[in-house]
């Protein structure tokens, strides 16, 4: 006993999971490692097993007391610590149904009721689209190409060609299920395996729709007109119900995944609902203070006035013009960083003045510069 797992390691819940806990995490297991949904998958087949064991101990309140306190040993004959218990999965002499359990989940009572009937929900579909970074502040609409799964129209999702019907297997009888009883070291154990001949559809389709290949569902392309909402960020999702591929068994469609890919903008970038723009002025504009014309979101331009002094780096905020809030609508701002750009290429008449204007200044104007050259040679 020593190789097996913790049965509260196998469904992954602590040990003082409720018993609605164990149920969630066992079902959710179940379906997923099933043999129905993993033909041929070993691996699967294994750890299905191991839930459906698992499961069976946890969710009995006497035999998890007694797993609790003996653990494995519990039901191992050789150990003593199962004596008297009366038996579990082959153990005590008595047969147990692993699959008895998974159909008490889905379908319900025996393996005449197969989990071939259990509700799947269709695939999510993942499509993509790119839009300007105006289209992103203001919204759109774009159509979006993808591909999903959908039930054939020729055969009605039964797989079989028109005026056929797919016939009832003989082997498992319809119930897409065989039982196999198998002697292991711990006495006989009984499982359910889906059915080889009708590969636990329970049916056989001898005259297979020529639309489908008798597989009951196509691939198809399909357009779609969606409406971007203003306000959406690079890389944010929108989420279509009902889009997607199409369920089995009564099984809700999944849905369509549109990934927002959003360009670069010459100007703005963007940080969440904020939008940040580097303005270039003149040397004379940022000393003498001036209006200019800055750009806003939507092609637009305001004047705004630069105070004089102002220096590079400088930021100022424009409250409100930034973007709205995809769900509250509440805008962000619009922050705006000076750059002064210092002339180049000047006559010998501009240096010549340049150079008694910068005689001419004081330490009221140069005092941060001449500060730093003081303390870095008095060191």
């Amino acid at each position: 006993m020593a190789d097996k797992r913790d049965y509260y390691e196998v469904l992954g819940v602590s040990k003082s999971a409720s018993e609605d806990e164990i149920k969630k995490a066992y079902r959710v297991l179940a379906k997923k490692y099933h043999p129905d949904m993993n033909p041929g998958d070993k691996e699967a087949e294994a750890k299905f097993k191991e839930a459906n064991e698992a499961y069976a101990v946890l969710s009995d309140s006497e035999k998890r007391a007694k797993y609790d306190q003996f653990g494995h040993a519990a039901f191992d004959p050789a150990s003593g610590g199962g004596s008297g218990f009366g038996g579990f999965g082959g153990f005590g002499g008595m047969d147990f149904d692993f699959g008895d359990i998974f159909s008490s989940f889905f379908g319900g009572g025996g393996s005449s009721r197969s989990s071939r009937n259990v509700p799947i929900d269709g695939d999510d579909v993942l499509a993509r689209v790119t839009i300007t970074f105006e289209e992103a502040v203001f919204g759109c609409k774009k159509e979006i190409s993808f591909g999903r799964v959908e039930a054939c129209g020729e055969c009605g999702s039964t797989g079989a060609a028109k005026g056929t019907s797919p016939e009832t297997c003989q082997t498992c009888h319809g119930t897409g299920r065989v039982t196999v009883q198998q002697q292991t070291m711990l006495g006989y154990m009984q499982t359910q395996r889906a059915c080889s001949n009708c590969r636990g559809t329970g049916k056989i389709i001898k005259t297979p729709c020529k639309n489908c290949n008798g597989k009951g569902f196509i691939k198809i392309n399909k357009k779609l007109d969606v409406t971007i909402p203003a306000g959406i960020d690079n890389m944010q999702r929108i989420v279509l119900r009902g889009q997607g591929s199409a369920g089995r068994n009564g099984g809700s469609a999944g849905d369509l995944v549109i990934e927002v890919r959003v360009k670069e903008h010459k100007f703005f970038t963007r940080e969440r609902n904020n939008v940040y723009c580097e303005i270039p002025i003149s040397f004379a504009d940022a000393a003498l203070g001036a209006e200019i014309d800055i750009p806003t979101l939507g092609d637009k331009t305001e004047k705004y006035q630069i105070p004089e002094g102002t220096q590079t780096g400088t930021s100022f905020t424009l409250k409100g013009k930034g973007i709205a809030d995809i769900n509250t609508k509440r805008k962000g701002d619009l922050i705006l960083t000076v750059t002064v750009e210092t002339p180049k290429n000047l006559t010998s008449e501009q240096k010549k003045l340049l150079q008694e204007f910068s005689k001419s200044l004081g330490e009221s104007n140069t005092g941060k510069r001449d500060g730093f050259f003081k303390k870095l040679f008095n060191k």
